[in-house]
């Protein structure tokens, strides 16, 4: 695909009540997106191990020109401080830390963890642990609407190995089915314990591969994701870190 840098930039256009925000879910097999109100049209490619920050940008432009946006709200796979990317993606191609992405869109973008943005969208009040059982461990909490994206994937959980380990699709390869629902269950117990929420939402793609959801567990929605892009622009909704 073309480099960013081989488009013009739009001018950023402030935010009106006719403009609309669009959200982009980044993820290691598709980049999803989709423009304010929820449950308007999702549009999708396909990403993978070669896909640059400047590739996903021309992507989303190519696959929304009919699109009339004015902010962007991005989930990044891997964490996210202060707007911007602190590491590259373990699934992606390289050249996300330090990309422009405003410039490269053309208008303000927000950005957050990928999971962080789901969780958001799960929301329901009080303390909240989201967990997004995906190609690794994602995870956020928020308490009073104060979201924090967490990194809890990388935590030591048993045997030497992390919960991403037990959790994340090479741990579903390993262990198969049966055992991998067994140690969802652990794991959640002993976060439940260690973080005390009022529930946990379980999200990701591999959550539909549960039996049963553990105690005090809900299920989330990937399309969570995009009410959580769409409430970073909302005022007085919530407070992000």
């Amino acid at each position: 695909m073309r480099s960013a840098g081989t488009r013009r930039s739009s001018p950023v256009r402030p935010l009106t009540p006719d403009r609309k925000i669009l959200t982009i879910d980044v993820g290691g097999t598709h980049v999803k997106m989709m423009r304010d109100p929820p449950g308007s049209e999702e549009r999708l490619f396909t990403s993978g191990p070669d896909l640059t920050a400047g590739d996903m940008v021309v992507g989303v432009r190519d696959m929304t020109k009919d699109w009339d946006d004015a902010v962007v709200s991005m989930g990044y796979p891997g964490p996210v401080v202060h707007n911007r990317p602190l590491a590259e993606p373990h699934n992606l191609g390289a050249g996300w830390v330090g990309f422009d992405f405003k410039k490269a869109f053309g208008r303000p973008v927000k950005i957050v963890n990928d999971a962080a943005m789901q969780a958001l969208g799960s929301y329901q009040g009080g303390r909240m642990l989201f967990l997004g059982l995906g190609t690794g461990l994602g995870s956020a909490m928020i308490v009073d609407g104060i979201l924090e994206p967490m990194e809890l994937g990388h935590l030591p959980f048993k045997r030497g190995r992390t919960f991403e380990d037990y959790l994340g699709s090479a741990g579903l390869e390993r262990l198969g089915t049966k055992k991998w629902r067994h140690e969802v269950e652990a794991a959640v117990a002993r976060l439940t314990a260690a973080l005390e929420p009022d529930y946990v939402v379980i999200g990701g793609g591999n959550a539909r591969k549960l039996k049963e959801l553990p105690a005090n567990a809900r299920p989330g929605d990937n399309q969570n994701a995009f009410a959580g892009g769409f409430k970073l622009w909302t005022p007085g909704k919530h407070t992000h870190a």
